[in-house]
């Protein structure tokens, strides 16, 4: 039980709240827009980057954690830093490879537990 009084209760609400809005603008953008899921989710990928780039989305990594890193805006985020340490590193090669290389376990575990998820529903057409 130490580890409850160890715990940093701030940190866990600054970490839902921050992933919790992320959440409602996306859940605003399906409701009020005609924008399909699949636009929003390259929305969000596309502001984690320019964000991630632009050295902003770092704030909010610090400010709320998880609650930054784990939504798709953090996938973004992710792309870009690991193209900036890319380019850093291996020159102009490195901005191609750099993101793929810094989000490979989250794309590994996307296609895995994506697979899984498949063996196991039977999806259904939408009826409009």
């Amino acid at each position: 039980m130490d580890w409850l009084q160890n715990f940093d209760w701030l940190q866990l609400l600054k970490c839902f709240v921050t992933g919790g809005l992320i959440c409602v603008i996306g859940q605003i953008l399906i409701d009020k827009t005609k924008l399909t899921p699949a636009r929003i989710l390259v929305v969000f990928v596309t502001t984690g980057a320019i964000l991630g780039g632009l050295g902003i989305y770092q704030y909010l990594v610090d400010f709320a954690g998880a609650g930054a890193t784990v939504p798709l805006t953090g996938f973004g985020y992710n792309l870009a830093k690991g193209a900036i340490k890319g380019v850093k590193e291996f020159g102009l090669i490195g901005a191609f490879t750099g993101g793929v290389t810094s989000a490979a376990g989250g794309i590994a575990a996307a296609v895995f537990f994506g697979y899984i998820a498949s063996l196991i529903s039977k999806p259904k057409m939408k009826k409009e």
